[in-house]
């Protein structure tokens, strides 16, 4: 192989050569050979608001490479080994930059790209790499060091303030307790540093308070604390973190303080207002109970109501007892021995009783009382089967006989026949048979030896008597008599018996009754009897009912309260608690062993009273509890909880009864068959008034006042009773009369007397008003009866509520028979004027025409103003005529005697009958005094003798009045004129005219009165409108 022969060296290139080959002052070539050298770790610290980053060591890269800083001064460096050019960061996203300062040393910095955030990244770790600047001028073949480890941490900046974690805090503590720990507040800084995000201390702002906090945020009490010195506290805390920054917003602290803990019920009132009407009130919606922590096993609870001093133990319907048993479904025929006294059930007017209508009328016996049971009332057969019901309060008063009932011999005997009486805490009912049957021992005495007979307090006792079998019933609950004593049968006798309440009724002979009795004391009574045994206590109720046995449903219908506690508890309440309900519906007893389920179902426990018109008043509540805990010795005892239930006035029924006040009718419809209705527009309505709170700004308002709105109410009634004003009926010609089959359908039962009448039951003011519409009065001698009165009252709950007086007067329209009169002849047909009768009702304050023949009120008035038309004209004449008759007498003295005689007709023109004087025969004209007697005489003959026709013209009329002055004629006049019957209904009127007149201008004329007024009489029922204007003009003369 061929070798290239080497090229020739240059000549300087040589002499450099032989430079270095001969020593110094020779140039040496330089090559970049070495790589840059880091510290293997470097650690940086920066502040969050700062991007210089101080690091431990320094950033120095070191180059073999690099000249030599102290080089003779000959030396001359001109190439670029050695030096650093740069540092390079090996790690994505990190916010650092890595900065040369000083190529030649390799001194560097780290920098921060970003504003650094501790509270986002406390710190960095990434790698850094350095490298040189090569060699040559063109920087060719360049070294990179090794990779060096950076970590560098973000100082904390002291920016943020303290957060509590809770806006406020609550805890409650026991007075009287001295606590370690009460609560703890706890505050937050968002900080990353120790330094700045710990809290430091905690401060309490509010001051003088019983309280302190420490560095970590507990707070306990420096003192012991009161409850009846406060209740709560409010306290204001504050937080400092370590850089003495204090909390931007502080928090409050309450702290309650409670009564050292007292086990027992919590959160119930003790006044609990009910208002009629509203239904169900619960009574301890927010109750429970308080165990203090100590462990329970299980409750028991009892809630119970005491109605005992309300009406016989509670609120019942008031009604009397009779009603009471229809209202319960009991058959007809119940008597009521003790009735409220009433115009025909009057015997028990005598007996004290509860003075008041709120609740039931109770008569008291204090051994010196008793009432006699009228005959007819009732009366019992012992062969049969009756019922003996009695509403009883009696105390321990000694072991005398005291009796409820009796009955008795009336005369002669002290045989006892049946009789329910008292014997210290027994209760006996003796029952003897009748002398009918065999003469064997029967069981005559059955005794019952209860503690409810003594206790004081309001029982309920029914007696179902049929022989030999007897049956007692107390509260509702059959009792069979612990002994039963036989007796003979009575002997045989015809003496009636004396039904007695309170006491016995016996012969006053000193010896004793038949019946095992003690010796007698007797309080005299009237007569040779005497009452024994006497009763002490409260008897109600008192019925006898002959003929069939009260049933059970009907019992307990009669003695169930119409208040009581109820208890309806949700599905998802009261869950393992059981509850037991008393009959009464006055005790509930609740037990369970969870205490909140037992809770729930105590706040759902009600009053309820279902009667419309409560009786108002205090009903005590009291509940009672027993405790069973694990640990018998530690166990919790928890006091008995006392309140009471007000029940408030109810609103005060105001019943009306309106109508028609006064009416009359024709006598003969009193006689006929139907009679007259006294009620035929009777309206019974009832309201109640309420105050009503103005509305919207007026409510604010003092000045404003509240007002009174009447509301309509239905409800029932018990009692309506209608009796007859002034003389009592008399049922030999007058009477009452209803339809009892209407009556039968309604319940409605009526009873009579010379009073009036009663309607009792319980119904509604509808069907009171439907009965009393039928209601008849019937009179089969009317013509002796001018008017009759009446009275009806209404009533509900047995008096408790009383309607206003509704008097309703009857006039009788007598019309006159026409009456024979002997004429010497038949009446000329010209002189008789047809004459056309109707019968005109007067009513009074009201009209009521409900027949076809009454006079509407616009014909009455036509003629009323007729007739006072015609008055007013006859009295201007009259005026016109006296002072006429007064100018001519005053002439007639002027002109002297001889006119005396002269005859003046002007005020007077007499018509006699044609037929008794002939024709073209004149009066004589008789002139001067001695003529004045005799025309008096002759015109009262005339007139005596004559019929007066003074019915075709008024004037005639006026003549017949100013002739009245007249002594001898105006005797004349009425003798003739009143007794006449006559032709038209004007002279009648005229008629009683002349009686007026006469009244006025004469005395001592009884003979002549008495016919007049009695003609008169008779003729005022058929032409009241001709007697009206008539006395009124006699009153204006």
């Amino acid at each position: 192989m061929l070798r290239r022969p080497a090229p020739a060296l240059a000549p300087a290139a040589r002499l450099l050569l032989a430079g270095l080959l001969c020593g110094g002052g020779v140039w040496a070539a330089r090559v970049n050979k070495h790589k840059p050298w880091l510290e293997p770790t470097y650690h940086g610290i920066v502040t969050e608001n700062d991007n210089a980053v101080l690091l431990d060591p320094p950033l120095i890269a070191l180059d073999k490479d690099a000249p030599l800083r102290f080089a003779e001064s000959f030396e001359v460096t001109v190439t670029k080994e050695g030096e650093i050019c740069g540092f390079k960061i090996h790690r994505q996203n990190v916010p650092f930059d890595a900065v040369v300062v000083d190529k030649s040393t390799g001194e560097g910095v780290i920098r921060s790209k970003e504003k650094l955030d501790c509270e986002l990244q406390k710190d960095y770790s990434f790698t850094i790499q350095a490298y040189d600047c090569g060699k040559g001028p063109d920087g060719t073949n360049v070294k990179k060091s090794h990779k060096a480890t950076v970590h560098i941490q973000v100082n904390d900046v002291n920016e943020y303030a303290p957060v509590f974690k809770e806006k406020s805090y609550k805890a409650t503590v026991v007075e009287g307790k001295q606590y370690d720990s009460i609560l703890r507040v706890e505050a937050m800084d968002a900080d990353c540093s120790p330094q700045f995000s710990q809290i430091c201390s905690y401060e309490i702002i509010t001051p003088d308070v019983p309280f302190t906090v420490d560095k970590d945020g507990y707070i306990k009490n420096t003192e012991k604390l009161n409850y009846g010195k406060e209740h709560q506290y409010k306290l204001t805390v504050t937080a400092y973190d370590c850089g003495k920054k204090r909390a931007t917003e502080d928090v409050l602290v309450k702290i309650s303080v409670k009564p050292t803990c007292a086990p027992g019920w919590q959160g119930w009132n003790n006044r609990i207002e009910y208002e009629p009407g509203t239904g169900a009130l619960a009574v301890f919606p927010n109750i429970h109970l308080e165990t203090c922590d100590e462990p329970v096993a299980s409750v028991q609870a009892t809630v119970e109501l005491e109605t005992s001093h309300i009406g016989k133990g509670c609120d019942r319907d008031t009604y009397s007892e009779k009603s009471l048993h229809r209202l319960c479904g009991a058959a007809a025929g119940t008597a009521e021995l003790l009735p409220s006294p009433s115009g025909s059930l009057n015997w028990t007017v005598g007996l004290p009783t509860d003075n008041g209508h709120d609740s039931d009328q109770v008569f008291e016996f204090n051994g010196t009382q008793a009432v006699r049971i009228p005959d007819g009332i009732v009366s019992v057969n012992p062969k049969e089967p009756f019922t003996i019901s009695v509403w009883m309060r009696h105390g321990p008063f000694g072991r005398k006989k005291e009796t409820i009932l009796c009955s008795s011999d009336k005369t002669d005997m002290n045989r006892h026949h049946y009789s329910l009486y008292v014997h210290g805490c027994r209760l006996i009912f003796l029952l003897r048979q009748d002398p009918s049957e065999e003469k064997k021992y029967r069981p005559a005495e059955f005794h019952w030896k209860l503690n409810q007979v003594c206790d004081e307090e309001w029982h309920h006792y029914v007696l179902n008597v049929e022989f030999p079998s007897v049956t007692l019933y107390v509260d509702g609950t059959s009792h069979e008599p612990f002994s039963v004593t036989e007796d003979y049968p009575l002997h045989p006798s015809k003496i009636e018996t004396q039904l007695v309440v309170g006491a016995c009724w016996q012969e006053f002979s000193g010896v004793e009754n038949d019946n095992e009795t003690e010796p007698v004391t007797v309080a005299s009574a009237g007569g040779d009897l005497h009452m024994t045994q006497y009763f002490r206590g409260n008897l109600a109720g008192l019925t006898l009912r002959s003929g069939k046995l009260a049933d059970k449903k009907v019992i307990d219908c009669l003695y169930t309260c119409k208040e009581g506690l109820d208890l309806q508890v949700p599905e998802d309440s009261g869950r393992g608690v059981q509850i037991q309900a008393h009959p009464s519906q006055l005790v509930l007893t609740l037990e369970g062993e969870d205490i909140g389920e037992l809770d729930k179902a105590m706040q759902h426990i009600s009053y309820l009273n279902s009667r419309q018109f409560p009786t108002p008043g205090i009903r005590r509540l009291k509940i009672t509890s027993t405790i069973k805990c694990f640990n018998e010795a530690t166990c919790i005892s928890v006091p008995p909880v006392d309140g009471y239930v007000m029940v408030l006035q109810p609103e005060e029924p105001k019943i009306s009864l309106s109508g028609v006040h006064h009416f009359a009718r024709a006598a003969s419809e009193f006689e006929s068959s139907e009679g007259v209705f006294l009620f035929p527009e009777l309206r019974i309505i009832s309201t109640i008034t309420r105050e009503v709170e103005p509305e919207g700004d007026g409510a604010e308002d003092p000045t404003v006042q509240e007002s009174l709105v009447s509301e309509e109410i239905v409800h029932d009634l018990d009692t309506c009773e209608v009796t007859v004003e002034g003389e009592e009926l008399n049922h030999e010609q007058e009477s009452l009369e209803v339809d009892m089959a209407r009556l039968q359908q309604k319940g409605i039962e009526v009873s009579s007397s010379e009073l009036g009448m009663t309607f009792t039951g319980v119904d509604t003011m509808a069907s009171y008003e439907e009965v009393l519409h039928l209601l008849r009065y019937r009179n089969w001698h009317a013509r002796s009866l001018l008017d009759r009165k009446f009275k009806l009252i209404c009533s509900e709950l047995n008096g408790r509520y009383i309607s206003n007086e509704f008097k309703v007067e009857v006039n009788v329209i007598h019309t006159a028979n026409p009456v024979e009169h002997a004429n010497h002849m038949a009446a000329q047909p010209q002189f008789v004027h047809p004459e056309h009768r109707s019968f005109v009702d007067l009513s009074g304050h009201n009209l009521a025409n409900p027949h076809p023949f009454a006079v509407v009120p616009s014909t009455a008035t036509v003629v009323i103003v007729v007739c006072v038309s015609f008055l007013v004209f006859m009295i201007i004449l009259g005026v016109f005529r006296i002072r006429a008759a007064h100018q001519r007498t005053m002439r007639d003295q002027d002109t002297g005697k001889e006119n005396e005689m002269d005859w003046d007709d002007s005020a007077l023109t007499i018509t006699v009958n044609p037929m008794e004087v002939g024709v073209g025969r004149r009066p004589p004209r008789l002139r001067g005094s001695a003529g004045q007697g005799l025309r008096e005489a002759s015109m009262a003959r005339l007139l005596r003798v004559h019929t007066l026709s003074i019915a075709s013209s008024a004037q005639q009329a006026w003549g017949l009045g100013v002739f009245m002055g007249k002594p001898r004629l105006r005797e004349a006049l009425f003798k003739a004129v009143l007794p006449t019957k006559c032709g038209g209904e004007l002279c009648q009127g005229w008629a009683l005219l002349a009686m007026g007149l006469l009244r006025e201008f004469s005395g001592g004329v009884a003979e002549v009165l008495s016919p007049a007024a009695l003609y008169v009489g008779d003729s005022m029922g058929t032409h009241w409108s001709f007697v009206f204007p008539s006395l009124l003009f006699c009153c204006c003369c």
